[in-house]
């Protein structure tokens, strides 16, 4: 055997192994991404906080049935988290068939839900909407969510009292649900406004809403983090290029992981599912997993 049928056959054979790994193996992990988030003006009462981030579950997609989406939960709670925040897109709809908001769901919501309930934190269990989760039907979602005990926030703030100080969570509809965008940033500024105490976080499901709620625009000077996931990390990452395709208007600015943007710190889960090709490389289903620190 020559060398060119040697190299010709070695990178077959990478290429092979490569969609293997895609397709079969790293979407049916499930990894734990700790992370460590210095914030510069948290409360002292908030320092070593623990949070666990989930996001884009999509039920009933590939490797998404009920045995993982409870071995999500049972991961979740074994980090003893002090709150347990989901940042959309619970449901999933099937592929053709006319317009994604008209198509069935691969998994009904109330299974998702049922699925889901075992979730617990010392503070509690929180979610926002995804734009599949608008898609199909917000209210119904909501609903479903709320039997299970998750509380959901829709363009609405919650009093959390942890450790003798007050966190808000202002959880924020999706970006690709805002219509008018002045009355959205007016409506975080209305929720949050008048805080002299405290450390605010905002919820979203999309990272194309950070510009919206940070810099010129930040709704409150007690706003410490932003939180968000739906790019799934491009669900593919090569190295030297990064991911290809990130369903962002930003490309790869906010594709995943802890950055400063706008002058607040901000924080984009990878999230748990697939959408459109049930790949992943180089990007597992992740919990994320922040200790906040007093900066």
């Amino acid at each position: 055997m020559n060398k060119f049928k040697l190299i010709a056959l070695i990178i077959v054979a990478l290429g092979a192994s490569a969609l293997v790994w895609g397709f079969l193996i790293e979407p049916n992990r499930l990894v734990l991404n700790r992370v460590e988030i210095s914030l510069d003006g948290l409360d002292n009462a908030h320092d070593g906080l623990k949070l666990v981030v989930i996001s884009d579950l999509h039920g009933g997609a590939s490797f998404m049935n009920e045995s993982k989406l409870k071995d999500v939960v049972a991961l979740a709670n074994a980090q003893k988290p002090d709150l347990i925040l989901l940042l959309g897109d619970f449901v999933s709809q099937v592929r053709g068939g006319g317009p994604i908001v008209k198509r069935p769901l691969k998994m009904p919501v109330q299974t998702i839900a049922e699925s889901i309930s075992g979730f617990s934190a010392k503070y509690g269990v929180y979610a926002v909407i995804g734009n599949h989760d608008d898609w199909y039907d917000r209210q119904k979602v909501r609903e479903a969510l709320e039997t299970a005990g998750i509380r959901v926030l829709v363009d609405e703030m919650a009093t959390v009292p942890v450790r003798g100080g007050n966190l808000y969570l202002l959880g924020m509809r999706d970006f690709m649900s805002v219509g008018n965008r002045a009355e959205f940033k007016a409506r975080a500024r209305e929720l949050t406004g008048g805080l002299d105490s405290g450390s605010v976080i905002i919820l979203d499901h999309s990272p194309d809403v950070i510009p919206l709620l940070s810099g010129k625009n930040l709704p409150s000077k007690r706003t410490r983090l932003i939180l968000a996931g739906h790019t799934h990390g491009g669900q593919v990452w090569f190295p030297l290029i990064g991911s290809p395709i990130v369903p962002s208007n930003f490309g790869q600015k906010y594709a995943f992981g802890h950055l400063r943007d706008g002058g607040v710190d901000v924080f984009v889960t990878t999230g748990v599912g697939t959408s459109i090709l049930p790949v992943r490389f180089l990007v597992p289903p992740e919990i994320a997993v922040l200790t906040l620190r007093a900066g």
